[in-house]
């Protein structure tokens, strides 16, 4: 196994995208499950701290270290099997989410997951539930995990397949490969019915499974996922629309977010709906000098399009006319090089405020917050208010399909900087207020444990880290991932 411990070999792992910082004494670098039980199985003899890291390319403070050991799973990155005719692939977690999308496409099968940052390993996917634009039509990473091997801190391992292993009410039970039973009690509270990647995944009568999904790396070390596939679909429409003010491109999506979740009619099924505000297509303009000028919001949205193409492109155009939108500036892409070409659209404004950030040595202030359709629109309105009052640069983007707004804040110095971390907790608080979460899709990690405990209360979280000593109980894997380690010592 190969073990760094020069700053210069491990510096790239003390930070994540968020540009959040940490140290530690050393990297493992395992190159299998049997290398990695081992070493876990010494690390928690000796009761030191480890964090798992992924690819970096997380925004909460997950993957990197706060002291102790790393284990790095690059290594571990081979896929194990993709099965054409059962539909499934079998892989590492340190595979590339994008190769395996890539491989799987060549054979005509298709896996719909598409977080913003697709250089992601698929481990960290699973860790973090992680979803994307086609989450509006496909949801998040969990539907489409059926199978993992997870190495707990103690070097146990469980094999575990959807379907095969359920709680009864709140009460559950694991079994080990070894023949150890691991009992438990879930904690018991309502998750919101938004899009959601807070805390722990927990329901009475739940699929086990799902608890590890989700989870951040913080009750066991995911080895092999098993994931199912879907048929590759024919073709796509993919379609950039310009809209004159910000209220005809709400009510564009109002409506199509309507014809395909309720499906009121049989021609528009969106599979993503995508919103960018004035502010944010002016700070994408320099990169792309096309955009038009004098607009004040547009919309990306995709369909699949099987034999009634032109049936789709038709209603499609009337829902573009119908909400004053000029078709004739819109972009449109149908064949495969041009919709990617939209995909980097969309996430330039991702990966550019994570540049102005850094190059501000500042941490990254963006929302990751959903609200329930019916309260989206005034919360929106009062989140864009309060950042403009507070004379703050912002822009906002985002999966405004599923109600679930990205408005980043591009705070110039400290100052500006220290404000804008108010207006989020604000933010985070509102958007509880209205039955919402405080995380769609990143996670907690370490930088929102607050806005965790907003949400759910102290109670709820000592239920949480009760429930990780189970798995955990010399308290070493990913320590303050989720909520803080005192916690911890408290039980």
């Amino acid at each position: 196994m190969i073990i760094k411990k020069n700053l210069d070999e491990i510096q790239n792992f003390l930070s994540d995208a968020s540009n959040y910082k940490g140290s530690c004494d050393e990297v493992f670098f395992p190159q299998n499950e049997e290398e990695l039980v081992q070493l876990i199985k010494q690390l928690n003899q000796d009761k030191r701290k480890v964090t798992v890291s992924g690819n970096g390319t997380g925004i909460t403070g997950s993957r990197v270290p706060e002291g102790g050991a790393v284990i790095s799973l690059e290594k571990m990155n081979k896929i194990l099997e993709l099965n054409k005719e059962k539909m499934f692939i079998r892989v590492e977690p340190g595979v590339i989410l994008k190769d395996m999308q890539d491989l799987v496409e060549s054979e005509n099968l298709f896996y719909p997951v598409d977080p913003t940052e697709r250089n992601c390993f698929v481990g960290g996917t699973v860790a973090t539930n992680a979803s994307g634009s086609r989450t509006f039509k496909y949801g998040s990473t969990r539907n489409y995990v059926f199978g993992l091997r997870v190495v707990l801190p103690t070097g146990d391992v469980v094999d575990i397949e959807r379907g095969k292993c359920f709680a009864d009410n709140f009460n559950a039970e694991v079994l080990t490969e070894s023949g150890n039973k691991i009992s438990f009690t879930l904690p018991d509270y309502k998750m919101p019915d938004t899009k959601n990647a807070a805390g722990y995944f927990c329901s009475g009568g739940m699929d086990l499974i799902d608890l590890f999904i989700g989870a951040e790396g913080t009750i066991g070390i995911i080895t092999e996922i098993r994931f199912r596939l879907l048929d590759l679909p024919k073709d796509v429409l993919s379609c950039v629309v310009f809209f004159n003010t910000e209220n005809d491109a709400l009510n564009f999506i109002d409506e199509a977010r309507n014809f395909s979740k309720q499906k009121l009619e049989d021609i528009i099924s969106a599979r993503s709906l995508e919103y960018f505000d004035n502010n944010a297509l002016n700070f994408l303009r320099k990169d792309y000098p096309s955009i038009p000028p004098d607009i004040s919001g547009a919309v990306w949205f995709e369909q699949e399009i099987m034999d009634n193409d032109e049936d789709v492109i038709v209603r499609w155009t009337e829902l573009i006319n119908k909400h004053h939108a000029d078709e004739n500036i819109a972009w449109i892409a149908i064949d495969k090089k041009e919709q990617e070409k939209f995909k980097d659209f969309r996430h330039a404004a991702s990966w550019k405020v994570n540049e102005y950030i850094a190059s501000k040595g500042l941490k990254k202030v963006g929302t990751d917050v959903a609200v329930p359709v019916s309260n989206f629109r005034p919360f929106l309105q009062w989140m864009k208010k309060t950042v403009e009052n507070a004379k703050l640069e912002y822009i906002v983007y985002g999966h405004f399909g599923d109600c679930h707004p990205h408005l980043n804040m591009l705070p110039r110095d400290e100052s500006e900087y220290k404000k804008a971390k108010e207006i989020y907790s604000k933010i985070c608080e509102e958007a509880v207020r209205l039955d919402g979460t405080v995380s769609a899709e990143h996670g907690i990690g370490k930088l929102k444990r607050e806005y965790l405990l907003l949400m759910y209360g102290e109670e709820t979280i000592k239920e949480m880290a009760r429930l990780k000593l189970v798995f955990d109980p010399n308290k070493i894997l990913n320590i303050g991932n989720i909520f803080d380690e005192k916690y911890l010592a408290n039980e």
